[in-house]
């Protein structure tokens, strides 16, 4: 069985989140934070390994301090992140356990993620060596003018589709990516478009919309309606010391995830 592990980068400024509010990691989603509902849907399966979460420096004192019964309960690894993205990804790949065949990268402020999409996404990966979730675009796109706002085209929608996360890359090649990008200093926004630069494959797998991302304060309503409408596992409560926040958790933990305490 193919080994995965899992970064999820949480190390953002949160700028679009707004100045007045706690970055969106921290906020709770129907009684727990953004990262950890990302984090629920790999959790408990045999092919994870290892989960990395890639926080912002600044945020590591608030982060252990409300969260560390959470994060020494389910074996998670706690890094600090880059300036960018891309650096953050980097620091949690030369971390990755060596048993791990592939790495997969989520968003932390994707809480809305079905563990069925995780289980395509992973098969597809481990057949072809690369996939990510994502879904076509459907509204009209306009190219429009920065300066003056004014249309200045309309841009073919076919085969235009809008990325999501999960992406999942086998190890060697996203290690090589990485340290091409670093020789050549390539500006990338996702790890895909790096694979793209090497010449790797990497195929795309149905997602949803309503995997979405938390951007703006006003994408927290749509995450809770879109948290409704994903299919719930059956859930029990455990006999371990966090029997009352784990009874709220989507899926079933009646023991520790084997391997990660």
């Amino acid at each position: 069985m193919p080994r995965f592990a899992v970064i999820l980068p949480a190390a953002g400024q949160s700028t679009r989140f707004g100045k007045t509010h706690e970055k969106k990691i921290f906020q709770e989603l129907d009684g727990r934070p953004i990262w950890l509902r990302a984090v629920e849907p790999f959790l408990n399966r045999d092919d994870v390994g290892q989960i990395i979460i890639a926080i912002a420096a600044e945020d590591r004192e608030k982060f252990l301090s409300r969260y560390a019964a959470n994060i020494a309960f389910l074996g998670l690894t706690v890094i600090d992140g880059g300036r960018e993205r891309f650096e953050t990804v980097a620091k949690a790949v030369a971390i990755a356990d060596p048993s791990c065949d592939f790495i997969a990268v989520h968003d932390a402020a994707r809480p809305c993620l079905a563990r069925e999409w995780v289980d395509s996404v992973f098969q597809q990966a481990a057949m072809t060596g690369a996939a990510l979730l994502a879904v076509p675009v459907v509204d009209t796109l306009k190219q429009v003018d920065p300066v003056t706002n004014q249309v200045q085209g309309t841009v073919p929608r076919a085969g235009l589709y809008q990325a999501q996360t999960p992406q999942v890359f086998r190890r060697d090649w996203l290690i090589e990516a990485h340290a091409q990008r670093l020789a050549q200093s390539w500006d990338v926004t996702d790890d895909v478009q790096l694979l793209e630069k090497i010449g790797k494959p990497c195929v795309v797998v149905p997602g949803s919309p309503l995997n979405l991302k938390v951007t703006t304060p006003d994408d927290l309503a749509l995450a809770r309606a879109a948290l409704a409408a994903l299919p719930q596992p059956a859930r029990k409560i455990s006999g371990n010391p966090f029997a009352a926040e784990e009874a709220m958790w989507i899926g079933d933990f009646p023991e520790p995830p084997p391997g990660r305490v």
